[in-house]
This record gives C-alpha cells, sequence and structure tokens, in this order.
C-alpha cells in the first residue's frame, strides 16, 4: 500500500463512524427541564474539550483497523497534522487534520491556516467530524457525519477566497526550516487594508505594476516580497477570523454544511433544534425538550 491507498482505506473508515457513539464523556440526563432549560444555553460550551476528545480517539479507531504491520497512526500534539500513519515503508507519510464541529454553534469556528506548501506531495487529508450529544443535550458525543477531502485543496480555496490584494493579503509564513519541530512555523496569516488609514488607489497602483498575475495568489518567495513590500508601504492590521472553515467557501465543505444541518435528529433538523436552543421562546423551548426527556 502506498500513502494514497492508506489515505483512501482511512476515509472509508472514517465515513463509516455515522451514528458511531464516542465513549470520552457522558452528559447526565438533565433530572428536570428546568434543569434542561439551563444546559440548553451552556452545552455548546463544552464544543472546545469534547473536540479534542474526538480527536483523540479518532486515532484509536483509525489503529482498530488492520493496516498489515504497515504502521501505526499517532496523535500529534501539538504538531501537524493531528492523526499521522507513522510508517518506515510508507513515504511520505499520510496524515489527516482533524476538525470537530458542533452544529449547533453559530458557525464552524476551527481555522484552517496551513500553507499550501506543506501538501505539495496530498499526502495529507483533513476530516470534517459533525458531532451532538446523543439526546441533543445529554448522553455520549454521537458523530452525525463525516467529511474527508484534500487538506491541499482546503488550503488552496482558503487563499483563492481571502486573496485580494492590495485590500487583503494572504502571508505565507517565514522560513523556519532550521528550528526545531516545535518552534517550526506553518501557518499563513490574514492581512486588511485599514482604507481610513492609507490611500486604496495608491495602493491598486502598485498592484497594477506586478502584471497579468500580480493578483493572483503564490506562496513563492518571489511573490510573498511583493507581499511584504507592499505590507511595508500601506496600512494593514492582522485579520483575527481568517481561515475559520466556514468562510473558506470550499465546495464540498459548504455541501456538507447543508446537509448536516438538513439532518433529521430526534424529529428535527439539526438546523431545527439550534434554533430552538438558542431562542429566548420558552414555550417553545420547553416543548422541544420535553420530547428528549
Amino acid at each position: 500500500m502506498d500513502y494514497s491507498e492508506i489515505l483512501s482505506a482511512a476515509k472509508q473508515e472514517l465515513m463509516a463512524l455515522d451514528s458511531h457513539l464516542i465513549d470520552v464523556l457522558d452528559i447526565k440526563r438533565p433530572p428536570s427541564l428546568a434543569y434542561a432549560k439551563n444546559l440548553a444555553k451552556v452545552i455548546s460550551k463544552l464544543s472546545p474539550l469534547l473536540g479534542n476528545m474526538i480527536e483523540f480517539s479518532t486515532v484509536d479507531l483509525l489503529n482498530e483497523h488492520d493496516w498489515n504491520n504497515m504502521g501505526t497512526w499517532i496523535r500529534q500534539d501539538p504538531g501537524f497534522p493531528d492523526a499521522l500513519f507513522q510508517s518506515e515503508m510508507v513515504i511520505p507519510n499520510p496524515g489527516i487534520e482533524i476538525k470537530a464541529w458542533f452544529p449547533f454553534a453559530t458557525e464552524i469556528t476551527a481555522r484552517f491556516k496551513d500553507s499550501v506548501t506543506i501538501f505539495k506531495d496530498n499526502n495529507i487529508d483533513m476530516a470534517l467530524i459533525a458531532w451532538l450529544p446523543e439526546n441533543v443535550i445529554w448522553g455520549k458525543p454521537q458523530i452525525i457525519d463525516v467529511l474527508v477531502v484534500s487538506g491541499k485543496s482546503v488550503a488552496e480555496a482558503r487563499d483563492l477566497h481571502y486573496h485580494r490584494p492590495p485590500d487583503y493579503l494572504v502571508f505565507e509564513p517565514e522560513d523556519t526550516s532550521e528550528r526545531t519541530v516545535n518552534l517550526q512555523q506553518t501557518n499563513t496569516n490574514g492581512y486588511k487594508l485599514q482604507r481610513d488609514k492609507c490611500s486604496l488607489t495608491d495602493a491598486i497602483a502598485v498592484v497594477e505594476t506586478w502584471g497579468e498575475n500580480g493578483r493572483r495568489y503564490s506562496p513563492a518567495p518571489e511573490y510573498q516580497r511583493l507581499l511584504r513590500t507592499l505590507y511595508g508601504q500601506f496600512v494593514y492590521r492582522l485579520d483575527t477570523n481568517y481561515a475559520k472553515i466556514d468562510r473558506i467557501e470550499h465546495e464540498d465543505i459548504e455541501a456538507f454544511k447543508t446537509r448536516v444541518l438538513n439532518t433529521i435528529f430526534h424529529g428535527k433538523t439539526i438546523k431545527q433544534w439550534s434554533t430552538i436552543l438558542s431562542s429566548n421562546n420558552d414555550e417553545l423551548l420547553e416543548s422541544a425538550l420535553q420530547t428528549i426527556l
């Protein structure tokens, strides 16, 4: 098996996890309707914790598959990607960057900032795992649906969506290859032009001198130097919302979001549950919660 076959088999394993319960935590059944109402308002606060636990469990689940003694999936924390197939026989080692999504949140808050250059061998996929408590607000985490796509395609979609010089610039990380692994930088960053503090017209004029492909994103050092020259001439601010998966506009991710939100879960679509749980209408909330208690 080569790395593409390993990734294909891993994708099948992950895609088969629909409705799978992950035994990492069990939220106690609310003893009363009043307790359930309070839990409904704060359940999303558990999302970061359970998301990390799901990432750990995913690696264990992958190792339940028979990989013919060719290697073992390990969890890298910190490190990229989250799951790496450590092998001396399969080179380059395939990997999966795992992102957990709690669909009751306002958006997919996970970010995908890694440079497209990391994916040059196309040996790293991204898995987006949607999960909810098995009984909407209580019980064990249940996987609702899983999307596995090429990490390279996500990075390319992100760069295409965000990079619009001079108004918005995407910067590659500095060259840190000589540093130890834990100090190496792999993340890109986005910067927004501050139009109230500099001239947009002048900035556009600079970009036009770059030629026909001047606005087309490239991680190449010579293009990055042009961007840094522009950054030095005009006023930009770091975009703290940059690279949120919900905003990348990747075709497969958008289709996945729609599919998950329209999934029927305990008699309602997940989107309907999300609206109800965030509603200030006590009567509507109580009526819905009574169906799961």
